[in-house]
This record gives C-alpha cells, structure tokens and sequence, in this order.
C-alpha cells in the first residue's frame, strides 16, 4: 500500500494533468456546464485540505513528543515546533477561505448554461 505522501504526490500529477488538458475549449471542455464540474470536484479537493494539512505534521508531532526531533545545526526542536504549528494555523486558515471561494464559485456557475439559439445542430 503506498505511503500517505504517495497519495499526494498521485493527487499533485493528476492537478498537473488537469491544469495541461483544460488549457484550451475542446469538444467536453467548452460549455459552463463543464466549468460547473471541475469547480464541483475543486470545491471537494479544497475542502479536504485542512484535514491533510493536519494530518501531513502528524509524523513530526509524533517524533516530538517522544522527544526525539532534531534539527540540523543544532537548532532549537521547540521552537521549530512552535513555528510549524503556526505555520499550520496560517495554511488551515487560508485553506478555510480557498474552500469557501471555490464553493461560492460552482454556487456561481449552477445557473449558467449554452445559449443555442441559432446554433446549427440545436432546435430552437
């Protein structure tokens, strides 16, 4: 079974892969209806960050609080620490707001449609 950090790894390609094939309209890409979609999935990709975030330091709090993170040159393991968790509060935080932004987004793309009057292969 692949390591947790796998899993994100496989989610960044295919985000990679969604960012290369939207670039342009093709022929499933080029109605609302299709930007309705793919905000859908993003609004639930987004929502699921904080809980990644969080999760994705629990090797390091593990570590810690057995008492055994070290850092390089001698640092200081609290401090770091402490700095990651805030560091994380920020991500959590901002992640909060991407969600609510990509969700009002689909909200916003929900009534919107083709208009096909005139268009060859539509009756009107």
């Amino acid at each position: 079974m692949p390591s947790p950090a796998r899993h994100l790894s496989g989610a960044a390609e295919l985000v990679r892969e969604f960012n290369h094939s939207s670039r342009s309209t093709k022929a499933d890409w080029e109605f609302p209806n299709a930007s309705y979609s793919a905000l859908g999935n993003l609004s639930s990709l987004v929502g699921m960050l904080p809980q990644a975030l969080e999760q994705s330091i629990r090797p390091v709090m593990h570590t810690y609080e057995h008492g055994r993170v070290k850092i390089d040159g001698n640092g200081d393991p609290d401090a770091a620490v402490r700095h990651l968790r805030d560091a994380l509060g920020r991500a959590v935080r901002a992640a909060s707001e991407l969600t609510e932004a990509v969700s009002q987004m689909h909200s916003e793309t929900s009534p919107m449609g083709l208009d096909t009057t005139g268009l060859p292969g539509f009756a009107d």
